[in-house]
């Protein structure tokens, strides 16, 4: 899939974390802010990443803003921001999370 427009998911709340998302053209590049990045940066950046593979993302601009969130709601932000960015997204997509 391709991103075609900027799109968000999430909320700064303490437990959750903001996924901005935008077209990039030279590969994929993740942008991470978390205030556990010491301790768990590399985690969120894998789970980020892992996301981003199994629905096809190859280009773009991920800025991940993080407050504390689990793994799979940093799985399902990603998920959401991503379908907010494509022009298509089918039901199969949604059972790769």
């Amino acid at each position: 899939m391709k991103i075609v427009r900027e799109a968000l998911a999430g909320t700064l709340e303490s437990s959750d974390l903001m996924v901005r998302i935008a077209p990039r053209e030279e590969g994929l590049e993740v942008v991470l802010q978390s205030e556990v990045i010491h301790q768990f940066g590399t985690q969120i950046e894998a789970v980020v990443r892992e996301t981003l593979a199994k629905l096809a993302i190859v280009d773009g601009l991920v800025v991940i803003e993080d407050k504390g969130a689990l793994d799979c709601v940093i799985r399902a932000r990603v998920q959401t921001a991503v379908q907010r960015a494509v022009d298509e997204w089918t039901a199969e997509w949604s059972a790769l999370s």
